[in-house]
């Protein structure tokens, strides 16, 4: 404890660092106060249908992303998801589309370019999404706008806020990557899913110790223990990796040798990230969206696939996570374009032909890391689900795993990443100075 005290106070005397953790504290501040800023003309007394609407299903999954915003008809309501959703179709465009394949491969500026294009489909999602939210809010809860307002005229300048609002939190979240700590994007979605903490914590602990059925201390330190486990486990899906061995040839220029270090390929056992997660998750919320107001006389099975907590909807759950981790995985690693940049940089993997071979071998190592990944990240994602067993609220349960626990980790551990470049660039003692996350990652095998 003592160490770690000492290390925090060499934070705190690297200059540079220190107004680093400021700005970045100053920034995200700014977004928990604006994600309380409700909408002019809306009363936040009745909005008790919309928060009671956001208790469950997608509409969960977006309020718990915004921070609590979407809830509160707030500013900030639609958050930084519509650009996550614009760079996930700029993804899948770098990979289907030529023109924007070549644009990828001209290094810094073919990068401001696909920002700006990213940026124009922010937009672009904002002003059909925005619309979107403001009906569902006058579906939801048409008392809470002020009297004398009407509904079609509110619509046009409150969909103006929501999208400036969206883009001041882009906006924000390059600002605490360019002169902050850690990536912006990553570190607002983590402050949005960790607002949610504090409550679930105290209705968990409150459930335990006054419910008749809550299992009291014992069972709270069981449930504290697993979720600890998991964690590490997480930790260990997020850092694992495969360290492929690649040798450059040595080339004579005059009198100087170039060339000739070994150096490594890192492949992740966690390539895809998050997003087998929430793809399945868009996907499992089609039924629900379907016979949402028809469960009485629905069949046993669409009744199982609106069940999260049933065997036959983690299945399909389970079945879909895998799908998209092989699908998102061969489309952000392309082992032949991996191949010819090692060909044409005069690099080889030891004892294996350049070019198709190595690509097949390439191929072959994601494919057995694949297989493993999808099925770890599969179990995480279903944790939230078998807590159930345990009796856990639903509030506290999804930080036992899925979507939200990964991005906590990953996010955590890039954090103190770049905290630990800081402080030995400065000669200081790190954070990490054990264990494998300062080394970039351990081995999957």
């Amino acid at each position: 404890m003592k160490k770690f005290i000492e290390t925090l106070k060499n934070c705190w005397k690297v200059e540079d660092l220190r107004q680093r953790l400021l700005i970045t504290i100053l920034f995200t501040a700014i977004y928990r106060f604006g994600s309380f800023v409700v909408l002019p003309g809306i009363n936040p007394a009745k909005l008790e249908t919309l928060q009671s609407q956001t208790k469950g299903g997608l509409m969960s999954l977006l309020d718990m992303f915004s921070g609590g915003a979407f809830s509160n008809a707030s500013i900030f309501a639609l958050g930084i998801m519509p650009y996550i959703s614009a760079s996930i179709v700029m993804q899948l465009l770098a990979v289907a589309v030529p023109y924007f394949q070549k644009m990828q491969r001209e290094g810094e500026s073919g990068r401001k370019k696909i920002n700006w294009y990213t940026r124009v489909l922010t937009i672009a999602i904002l002003v059909f999404q925005a619309p979107a939210y403001l009906m569902n809010l006058k579906m939801q809860a048409s008392q809470a706008l002020a009297s004398g307002i009407s509904w079609t005229f509110f619509i046009i300048p409150a969909t103006i806020i929501l999208a400036a609002g969206s883009m001041f939190i882009l906006w924000l979240g390059e600002r605490i990557t360019d002169k902050g700590v850690g990536n912006g994007i990553s570190m607002i979605i983590m402050i949005g899913i960790i607002a949610r903490l504090p409550q679930a914590f105290v209705q968990e602990v409150t459930s335990r110790f006054t419910a008749i059925s809550g299992g009291g201390i014992v069972m709270f330190i069981v449930e504290l223990l697993i979720l600890y486990f998991v964690v590490c486990a997480s930790i260990l899906l997020v850092q694992g990796t495969r360290k492929v061995p690649v040798q450059y040839a040595k080339r004579l220029v005059g009198n100087k040798q170039y060339g000739g270090a070994r150096q490594y390929i890192p492949l992740k056992l966690f390539a895809a990230n998050v997003m087998p997660i929430i793809f399945a998750q868009a996907l499992m919320f089609i039924p629900l969206a379907i016979v949402q107001y028809q469960s009485d006389n629905a069949s046993w099975v669409v009744r199982s696939l609106m069940d999260n907590r049933s065997v036959l909807y983690n299945v399909v759950y389970v079945t879909l996570i895998v799908a998209f981790t092989f699908f998102y995985t061969a489309i952000t690693l392309n082992p032949t374009q991996m191949a010819e940049d090692m060909k044409r940089n005069n690099g080889f993997i030891p004892g294996v032909k350049p070019g198709k071979d190595t690509a097949e071998y390439i191929d072959s190592i994601m494919t057995r890391l694949t297989i493993p990944g999808s099925l770890f990240i599969a179990f995480i994602a279903v944790m939230p689900a078998l807590t159930g067993f345990l009796n856990v609220q639903q509030g506290f349960a999804q930080f036992f795993g899925g979507t939200s626990l990964l991005i906590l980790v990953g996010v955590v551990i890039d954090t103190l990443q770049q905290i630990e470049s800081h402080l030995m660039m400065r000669h200081y003692d790190g954070l990490l100075n054990s264990g494998h996350t300062r080394n970039n990652g351990v081995s999957a095998y």
